[in-house]
């Protein structure tokens, strides 16, 4: 079987898998946030941080909860960091020293669900902060994020309302109803196909082939591995992330890890589509999604599995920075995905991508990870990218644009608008002022249009909470640490502020019944518009600077 045959079928394995939970996980999300039922456990978790979970909040309380909550949560993780040598479960040996500017970048890094790390896993942390610290921020950095989502889609579900729901009810929920079970269960099956998951420290294993020692790692990685990738964060235990063969063994699992980022965006589609009282504006957006995933797929796919490139070739496709147990269409699959979503997990090496498969990959993630993006941030920057999409039909005809019944006046196309600007904003100002600096461009492994690309693509990584790198930029120092720590938390809260209040300026409208002007959003008709809107924004807002990298590179070849 060729390698493009096996891409195809592995592809085509992955949709299916996923069309068949999109509607059983959408319709639980939706039974999970719209239930007055609470669990025993989840009433004791209210009592003891003294929330009321029957109260409702306004935009500004939510948000004032979403940064309350994100600011403790930085603030432990980042003493627990440079506490590590005093706790238990420390390695054997001694440790990388956690400076206080890497430890404020990997607490931004988790808090804000981009996972970007500037430190080799298995040698910097002990178990304890990989378990207490890093693991817990996966699960509620995820909750977080779909907590913001479902409270978007009450703006539109409800009207002449200021209530957006409860922050705390939504994080606690979210994490333990469908967070827990699912990793606890994807934890077994990764185990089972090879994945470890011990309290080992590092352990001297003698007699190798050449006569020397060798040092064996442990600790618990089946369980951070299966939440990394559910919730959409990407943060390895191992300093390779999922190319290592004790996250990553086979090529199933493999499979089960792609799966695994992608289901929960792409599932909660169908929970917007029943919260808003209609199906088929959740499959809309769910097409959306779809269609741009299938497009940069099968792009990807093609760049890598040609015989030609900047890389060295091999069997007809780019083998460098390839692990052989996954080969290159896997591999593609596996890139496109995390980057098409805000996981930044890995399992080849992206700096050794084609110019165009590299160029892929960014592009992806200045999509505004939409397709389907991470837990929650997919769903709400879709839902952004829709209302601009109205407005820019209400344009056209000559009408006030609407979209799920409520009119979308100047305040929303502002605030909407000022979302999209953030991320742009933060990539390209932070490429320029780094490029500018003589001591910052010595941190890049290339130099000319490839150099430019592993900037870019750590400015394009942070800000959009990817956390992936091309891997060819020394970042571990207090200026990239601290410089793409700011760009990961302004590219992570001031979306969400902005979407909040967009969700309560929607909320206190009433219903505007649909007329023979409305736009119907539920049609082909309307998917494409989507799609295309999205495309030429992106293309006009980074295409100048992706020419002067990617583009300029594979024009050059």
């Amino acid at each position: 079987m060729s390698s493009t045959t096996a891409g195809v079928l592995f592809l085509l394995a992955l949709i299916v898998a996923l069309a068949a939970v999109h509607v059983p996980l959408g319709d639980y999300m939706y039974r999970v946030y719209t239930t007055t039922k609470d669990w025993r456990i989840e009433r004791g978790i209210y009592r003891a941080i003294g929330a009321d979970p029957k109260a409702g909040q306004t935009w500004g309380a939510y948000a004032r909860s979403v940064l309350a909550f994100s600011a403790v949560s930085l603030l432990f993780l980042f003493v627990f960091q440079l506490l590590q040598g005093r706790l238990p479960l420390h390695l054997n040996d001694p440790a990388t020293e956690v400076t206080p500017a890497l430890a404020w970048n990997t607490a931004v890094s988790f808090v804000t669900n981009t996972n970007w790390q500037a430190y080799s896993g298995e040698s910097t942390y002990g178990h304890l902060v990989q378990m207490a610290g890093l693991a817990v921020q996966n699960f509620v950095s995820a909750a977080v994020g779909m907590a913001v989502a479902i409270a978007l889609v009450r703006g539109f579900a409800r009207t002449k309302s200021t209530d957006l729901g409860n922050f705390w009810v939504d994080l606690v929920r979210g994490t333990l109803r469908i967070l827990l079970p699912i990793s606890f269960v994807a934890a077994i099956i990764l185990v089972a196909g090879g994945a470890i998951q011990n309290f080992n420290t590092h352990t001297q294993i003698v007699d190798t082939v050449t006569g020397g020692s060798q040092t064996i790692p442990g600790g618990p990685v089946a369980s951070q591995e299966a939440i990394k990738n559910l919730g959409t964060n990407g943060g390895g235990f191992f300093n390779v992330n999922a190319a290592h063969p004790f996250e990553n063994p086979t090529a199933w699992t493999n499979y089960v890890i792609i799966f695994l980022l992608l289901v929960i965006a792409f599932s909660l589609p169908r929970t917007f589509g029943k919260m808003v009282g209609s199906p088929k504006q959740g499959l809309a957006i769910v097409a959306v999604q779809g269609t741009l995933a299938l497009i940069s797929w099968t792009l990807t796919l093609f760049f890598q599995l040609q015989a030609h490139g900047t890389v060295p070739t091999a069997v007809g496709s780019a083998m460098e920075g390839v692990e052989t147990r996954f080969g290159v269409a896997d591999s593609a699959v596996f890139a496109a995905s995390t980057t098409l979503t805000s996981t930044g997990s890995v399992n080849s090496f992206h700096d050794s991508y084609t110019s165009l498969g590299g160029l892929m990959l960014l592009f992806n993630m200045q999509l505004g990870e939409v397709a389907p993006g991470g837990v929650g941030a997919g769903l709400y920057g879709m839902l952004v990218l829709a209302v601009i999409t109205v407005f820019v039909a209400g344009l056209m005809v000559g009408r006030t644009p609407e979209y799920l019944g409520k009119k979308i006046t100047p305040r929303e196309i502002k605030l909407a608008a000022s979302y999209f600007l953030v991320t742009p904003l933060l990539v390209l100002t932070g490429t320029a002022i780094a490029m500018a600096m003589p001591g910052q461009r010595a941190g890049m492994l290339n130099t000319g249009p490839h150099g430019l690309s592993e900037l870019l693509y750590a400015f394009t990584s942070a800000s959009n909470n990817n956390g992936s790198a091309f891997a060819g930029i020394s970042v571990n120092t207090e200026w990239y640490n601290t410089a793409l720590g700011l760009a990961m938390m302004f590219g992570r809260f001031l979306p969400i502020i902005l979407v909040l209040a967009l969700a309560g300026s929607l909320a206190r409208q009433g219903h505007t019944p649909a007329s023979v002007g409305t736009l119907p959003t539920h049609r082909p008709q309307f998917v494409g518009l989507v799609s295309g809107v999205t495309l030429i924004l992106v293309a006009l807002t980074f295409l100048p600077m992706l020419a002067l990298g990617p583009l300029a590179e594979g024009i050059h070849v």
